[in-house]
């Protein structure tokens, strides 16, 4: 008898077979396998045989397999799946809930805790997980938990009580049962049968692999990123993105490049105490957007029949998002009115004046970006800041501190706590939502550049009128947003787009 299949899952059972069967690479992530005969969950794409039907139950998330009772599969590792975008298309709360959830909330709260601060009741979130994800809260906390630890065995040299550590597992006992129950043999049996493979991970750094499904327009998130990169903080060079960054009472350099011939980035982490590098994997998940459904978005934006034509010219563009949320909100306003190279500029005073300095052994990254503690009382004249400006970056770092800006906040929550401060407009507040949050359905509408190219004529439509127009593009504002400024700067090269 077939176990009926999660209410979570967008797809009916005969799509689900055929994509099983076919292990078409399409799906991988976007559901699970899982074979009741072995007690295993699998990837799409698992190598192994195909398991006849009637032994076979499907899931929305790994999450949802792992709450049944199932141990990952040895050989497809679903750890290693690009990440299922389970909040697209779902409610507010569910999206705020699991972003909470992958930056750690669960790690510190409990479930009735994290539920009131999300305004709710303990069993009315499990009903809208169940609903929307397939999976508790919880359950999708101990996964991302378990999963992280299975990262850093096969791609660190950490010894195992780190990785206990990092992977936020309370004890080495907890993180001991944890993957004996998971995988059905202890952490060290894993490490041995991965050493017996071959493979080794570098000395003295962290190796973490962020798949994603293709196609991934890395091309233009680079050179979007290069034309801002702050100099002395990051740099854009030979194809791989570097920076500085604080982790702890210290501060780690992060290197991300594509890994040849594989749909995924290598994520390569130095000097971070273990416990840093779970935040840091799901900040480089967020600001890379390899959780993103190309397909999906190209399906439902390829109703404009303008975006059509721009989606097939760059297929796989992603959202290029920023490090630090108040970085990309004190980036947001220098940038207000200027071109993007005067606002590079700006930012590289800042930094210069209030940016930590350090030792990273990397020619040209020797400081860690200004924080809210430094621009609140630091002395901003001479840096060619106008007075505006530099009342607006005095008040915002002023309202972080007092914790009157919570980046944490869903997007609506945020724009509104952005736009009731001196000097921040809807845009601006837009702008930091989508780069910072990764919202996919953040609209600056008032970009002038925007509205010109959503018009494709010479005449910009007014915000009014494209707001009107982008209401076919949700959930995906976006995604389209970044169409159309990459169109502009295909259209003219010289020309600074956002």
């Amino acid at each position: 008898m077939v176990t009926a299949m999660d209410d979570a899952l967008p797809f009916d059972r005969a799509i689900l077979e055929r994509a099983r069967r076919s292990r078409d690479a399409r799906f991988d992530g976007r559901f699970y396998i899982g074979v009741l005969s072995t007690g295993i969950y699998c990837r799409p794409i698992c190598p192994a045989p195909a398991a006849h039907s009637r032994h076979v139950r499907y899931f929305a998330t790994a999450a949802a397999a792992h709450e049944a009772g199932l141990r990952p599969c040895l050989r497809c590792r679903p750890e290693s799946a690009p990440g299922t975008p389970a909040w697209l298309g779902t409610s507010a709360v569910v999206r705020r809930a699991l972003r909470l959830i992958q930056d750690g909330a669960l790690d510190e709260l409990s479930v009735t805790e994290f539920a009131a601060r999300l305004g709710l009741g303990a069993r009315q979130l499990d009903r809208l997980f169940a609903r929307h994800v397939g999976a508790s809260p919880l359950a999708l906390a101990q996964t991302r938990r378990l999963h992280f630890a299975k990262h850093l065995i096969d791609g660190s040299d950490l010894p195992l009580t780190s990785i206990a550590l990092a992977s936020g597992y309370g004890s080495v006992r907890r993180f001991n049962d944890a993957l004996r129950s998971a995988y059905d043999r202890p952490p060290r049996e894993l490490r041995r049968r991965l050493r017996a493979a071959g493979a080794q991970p570098p000395a003295g750094e962290v190796s973490l692999t962020l798949a994603y499904r293709p196609p991934y327009d890395w091309a233009h998130l680079s050179a979007f990123l290069q034309l801002r990169a702050v100099p002395e903080v990051e740099r854009v060079e030979d194809g791989e993105y570097a920076r500085l960054i604080r982790a702890g009472a210290g501060h780690a350099l992060i290197r991300v490049r594509p890994l040849p011939g594989r749909d995924a980035l290598e994520l390569r982490v130095s000097g971070a105490a273990p416990g840093e590098l779970l935040p840091i994997s799901t900040t480089a998940r967020r600001m890379f957007d390899v959780a993103a459904d190309p397909s999906q978005i190209a399906r439902d934006l390829g109703t404009d029949r303008h975006l059509r034509t721009l989606l097939g010219r760059h297929p796989g563009l992603r959202i290029p998002g920023a490090w630090d949320p108040f970085e990309c909100a004190v980036r947001a306003v220098l940038g207000q009115q200027v071109s993007v190279s005067a606002a590079r500029t700006l930012a590289q005073r800042l930094a210069e004046r209030f940016g930590q300095p350090v030792v990273s052994g990397v020619p040209g990254l020797t400081r860690l970006f200004p924080t809210p503690q430094s621009l609140a009382a630091g002395d901003l004249r001479g840096l060619g800041i106008t007075g505006a400006r530099t009342d607006a970056l005095r008040t915002l770092a002023r309202a972080v501190l007092a914790g009157e800006v919570d980046f944490s906040a869903d997007a609506d929550t945020l724009i509104g706590q952005l736009t009731a401060l001196r000097g921040f407009g809807a845009w601006t507040a837009e702008y930091v939502v989508l780069r910072a949050l990764g919202e996919p359905d953040a609209l600056p509408e008032g970009d002038l550049i925007l509205r010109r190219m959503a018009a494709a004529a010479a005449a910009p439509l007014s915000a009014r009128a494209l707001r009107h127009r982008a209401e076919s593009w949700r959930p995906w504002r976006g995604y389209a947003t970044f169409q159309l400024w990459c169109a502009a700067s295909d259209a003219a090269p010289r020309r600074e787009t956002r």
